[in-house]
């Protein structure tokens, strides 16, 4: 994480309380779940891509808003992640509408292991079903943690707890030499929202 958006320095980050989502059991509200269920957000229908505009998802991320004054996305930490993205290690989760990007989320896939780094929203719950879609992309392709880093009030609705760093040390040593494809082809987004969400 960098101190701001202007620093051009960045500091390697880990909490002794690491935050996590289960990808078993997440908690899904209600209302929310519902218009998953449907494909629609504010009565409009949406459409989930995968890493089609990953740099636009970062940039978006890192965009200061009224409910976020600073951002610790930086300009080094931008290029960083689009390279891994092109290498194939980094991907986004998007959510669109009328050929829009209004949400979306992005993170690093390492074997068994999704590590989310941030997400934003331009429209009510974009960033929620982005969210939604990718645990249930996680849990089609096999993967055991979804690390979430800390936990915050937006992701206390989703279930999100804390995992001491001895044990999710020990996690990662049985996740990561799995080997799970988060490029899913086998399956339509809303197959695979609908196994999931049943």
């Amino acid at each position: 994480m960098a101190d701001s958006a202007k620093s051009k320095d960045f500091h390697w980050i880990c909490p002794e309380m690491r935050g996590q989502i289960s990808i078993y059991d997440m908690h899904i509200p209600r209302r929310l779940k519902k218009n998953i269920r449907r494909m629609k957000i504010n009565g409009e229908a949406y459409e989930i891509r995968i890493n089609s505009d990953f740099c636009g998802v970062i940039s978006a991320c890192a965009e200061v808003t009224e409910s976020r004054k600073e951002t610790w996305i930086n300009e080094q930490i931008k290029q960083a992640y689009c390279t891994l993205n092109e290498e194939g290690h980094a991907h986004s989760v998007e959510c669109w509408q009328n050929n829009v990007m209004v949400g979306g989320l992005y993170g690093i896939s390492i074997g068994g292991v999704f590590f989310g780094e941030s997400m934003f929203s331009k429209v009510r719950d974009a960033s929620k079903v982005a969210l939604v879609h990718l645990v249930a992309r996680l849990y089609h392709a096999g993967y055991k943690i979804l690390d979430t880093q800390f936990t915050n009030e937006h992701l206390e609705q989703f279930g999100v707890y804390e995992t001491p760093h001895e044990k999710y040390i020990k996690q990662l040593e049985a996740a990561i030499p799995l080997s799970c494809n988060f490029n899913v082809s086998d399956i339509t987004e809303k197959k695979l929202i609908d196994n999931y969400l049943n």
